[in-house]
């Protein structure tokens, strides 16, 4: 996609601080980080969503993931936890629409907050969650 701004760094004509490269992704340090050392993994094909990548790339993103989160541990930046996000769709807050790991650094106190809904804490029959797993058995 010509616009793109992931396809134009995986190519070399947007500028980026880059981690990691090799002929399917692209690693580099994210422009608003959560915590300093937040890296995204991208591939060097356009996929806007998860349904649009390859499983062999996808699987391929994770494990340079892991090379990076790694890294972050073995590195002199502050790292006591890892955090992997993907947003696929916009509802789960994708906001650049080519699919991208965020591999995030996490330390006490860093202000970074998962928030979870009302009703998180009120646990689901066993019918209930085996009627979920029957109905999105049929659908793989």
């Amino acid at each position: 996609m010509e616009n793109c701004i992931f396809c134009k760094i995986s190519k070399g004509i947007a500028p980026a601080s880059i981690v990691y490269e090799d002929e399917i992704c692209i690693a580099f340090m994210d422009i608003q980080p959560v915590t300093p050392g937040h890296v995204l993994v991208v591939p060097r094909i356009h996929a806007e969503g998860l349904s649009d990548l390859p499983e062999k790339i996808g699987g391929h993103l994770f494990k340079v993931g892991q090379k990076i989160a790694a890294g972050l541990k073995n590195s002199d930046i502050r790292c006591e936890g890892i955090n992997f996000f993907l947003a696929d769709g916009a509802v789960a807050f994708q906001t650049v629409f080519h699919v991208h790991l965020h591999v995030i650094p996490r330390f006490s106190g860093d202000g970074f907050l998962l928030s979870f809904g009302p009703d998180y804490r009120n646990l689901p029959e066993r019918e209930a969650l085996d009627k979920l797993a029957m109905t999105l058995r049929s659908s793989l």
